[in-house]
């Protein structure tokens, strides 16, 4: 999962492929678990486009989507916000969560 900077985001988010963008703070040890969970995921869902991004050097991000807290896994569908995930579950649930809307932009 590369770390995305504003332009790339931009970039990233003006297509219209199902894309997601995983928001955290390096301190936070949820966000730590998150990201574990995550690098699984684009193992399973290698053809899915997923980024991250620490919420510290980009505030503007999180006033931009609304988020709420971290971690965040923003769920973009053909360049439009789809959905905001904060409670992470486990691997099977984002996998789930993630490829029901992949699915749909298909």
């Amino acid at each position: 999962m590369q770390e995305w900077s504003r332009e790339k985001i931009k970039e990233v988010l003006a297509g219209d492929e199902a894309k997601l963008l995983y928001l955290y703070t390096p301190l936070c040890g949820t966000c730590q678990v998150a990201g574990k969970m995550l690098t699984v995921i684009t193992e399973l869902m290698p053809n899915i486009q997923i980024g991250k991004s620490d919420l510290n050097y980009m505030p503007e991000l999180a006033e931009q989507f609304g988020i709420e807290s971290v971690p965040c896994l923003l769920i973009f569908k053909e360049g439009e916000l789809e959905e905001k995930v904060y409670a992470f579950h486990s691997v099977p649930y984002l996998f789930e969560k993630i490829n029901g809307i992949f699915e749909k932009s298909k």
